[in-house]
């Protein structure tokens, strides 16, 4: 929740909070705050609202109009395209903590890798909050997601790959808890990819916040089989159901 100033309370997304009228504009700014300087680390003036922590905000509910606010300041409703894709990259980053623990439990090394993605679409969703259409250059810069990542995940699929026996079938999600885990999050990885893919059409993200989902799935597909092999796991095969086999 965000800080009251000047007798309005914000929520983090920018949603207007308490008593306040719903229609005036919530925002991740306020004055003439740059945002490029909040990237930076920079304190915020006073008067200016900033993002703090639930935990230590005192407790104000939302108006719960059905409209939420991006990164830009502009009102949307919570169903556009831009907080669906929000949301979904929200939900991939929860299935990738619980994997994460699975992960952690039999003590692979690449669980660090995973947490080093969760921080990535951290990066993805400020993107996605920042439309182009309503954003100016200072939120492109604070907001802006770059190809460092990408680079990254290419490097990671390559190394596990080449440890792997080729694929001769289609397998089917398991393999073990942490390799079925890691499936769950390749298929959510896979809709937030379609989520944001409009918006890059339409102009409204980079297009290398596709690109990373992109690879990403592979990655956590590359992942889960690599999860499977090193636990000793089988993986499961798909065979097409013969009707003659039913009773």
């Amino acid at each position: 929740m965000r800080p009251e100033v000047g007798g309005v309370a914000r929520d983090l997304d920018g949603s207007l909070v308490g008593s306040a009228p719903d229609e005036l504009p919530g925002a991740w700014l306020c004055g003439d705050w740059d945002p490029a300087l909040a990237c930076a680390g920079a304190s915020a003036p006073a008067g200016c609202c900033v993002p703090v922590s639930r935990a230590a905000a005192p407790r104000a509910w939302k108006t719960g109009t059905g409209f939420s606010s991006t990164f830009t300041g502009e009102r949307r409703p919570k169903d556009d395209q831009v907080f669906e894709a929000v949301g979904t990259t929200d939900e991939l980053s929860s299935a990738i903590g619980f994997a994460l623990e699975l992960v952690a439990e039999k003590g692979h090394p690449f669980a660090e890798e995973l947490q080093k993605i969760q921080c990535s679409l951290q990066d993805v969703g400020s993107a996605l909050a920042t439309p182009r259409s309503s954003a100016r250059e200072a939120h492109l810069r604070c907001a802006a997601f770059e190809a460092g990542p990408i680079l990254e995940l290419e490097q990671w699929i390559d190394r596990y790959s080449s440890q792997l026996p080729p694929l001769t079938a289609f397998i089917l999600p398991s393999g073990g808890k942490s390799s079925s885990a890691l499936h769950f999050c390749r298929a959510v990885c896979r809709r937030a990819e379609r989520r944001v893919v409009p918006l890059v059409q339409m102009g409204e993200t980079d297009a290398n916040v596709a690109k990373f989902l992109n690879r990403l799935s592979d990655y956590l597909f590359t992942l889960a089989r690599y999860a499977a092999m090193k636990e000793g796991n089988q993986e499961k095969i798909y065979k097409k159901n013969d009707p003659s086999d039913r009773a």
